[in-house]
């Protein structure tokens, strides 16, 4: 079987760094070359330049951090870059040089977590061959936090991974796959965020392996939820931890209720 070729965009987050090295690790994918872009628009970033942040907001992103160096540090450090990445400011993916350099890679796919906005001149070269990982289940819930809103809304089988066809909207593309979140006693939004994180880097994976076999399986006919990036603030951040303390994982798991309906690949290979 050949290899599929492939171009990794992603951002510089230790959850990105996961991301890539457990793809280039894969002996049955080419990684040929990976693209980290930086910081300015992190979850960090974003706090520390509004003047209005609040501790809780603060002590939310710090839990945050230590979550994602107990899930994704060790295997950091194991595991040997095979292809080094190549690091470049955030929004410069869709820059003439950055773009030319994609080119002459000659790769098959591009797979995307993480990064800015891909644009039309990527679009038009990969046509149909753009996988993006979009943090969080569609057409449920777009825009920003679209898996930290729904444990604000009380609706944990909404927190979930859709892997897309990248097309020319903002989270418009066909659904190539989705996974729902794996949820625990015990649980903290981030536990249950890095834990999807990793198996998401799994599922990439089989779809990377098993590409020409998928199907492109349009959006449901759903009006979901939009988010912007300014609507979380300590207010939605009180309420998320209120939902943990009050029960709710506790509640969601001894429900019975049927979750919402995922979107799942009959082509891919589990």
């Amino acid at each position: 079987m050949n290899k599929k070729k492939v171009i990794i965009l992603t951002g510089s987050e230790l959850r990105h760094e996961y991301f890539f090295k457990f793809l280039s690790d894969s002996s049955e994918i080419d990684v040929v070359a990976i693209y980290c872009e930086g910081l300015e628009r992190s979850l960090g970033n974003t706090l520390s330049e509004n003047p209005k942040s609040s501790e809780l907001e603060y002590r939310h992103f710090n839990a945050r951090t230590e979550s994602e160096i107990d899930f994704f540090q060790s295997f950091i450090t194991k595991v040997p870059n095979k292809k080094s990445p190549k690091k470049i400011k955030y929004g410069s993916i869709n820059e003439k040089k950055i773009v030319e350099e994609l080119l002459s890679h000659d790769a098959e796919l591009i797979v995307c977590f993480g990064c800015s906005i891909v644009g039309k001149k990527i679009l038009d070269s990969w046509h149909g061959n753009i996988i993006n990982a979009h943090l969080g289940l569609s057409p449920y819930y777009r825009g920003s936090g679209t898996n930290v809103w729904p444990l604000i809304n009380n609706e944990p089988d909404l927190v979930g991974v859709t892997f897309m066809n990248m097309d020319y909207g903002i989270d418009t593309g066909e659904i190539i796959h989705q996974i729902r979140a794996r949820v625990f006693l015990g649980d903290s939004p981030h536990t249950i965020g890095n834990r999807l994180i990793k198996d998401m880097c799994k599922v990439y994976v089989q779809l990377i392996i098993n590409y020409d076999n998928l199907k492109l399986l349009k959006q449901p006919d759903i009006v979901g939820k939009v988010y912007k990036i300014a609507d979380f603030n300590a207010d939605a951040c009180r309420n998320l931890y209120d939902n943990f303390n009050n029960g709710m994982i506790e509640i969601y798991l001894n429900s019975g209720r049927t979750p919402n309906t995922i979107i799942e690949n009959p082509g891919l290979k589990l």
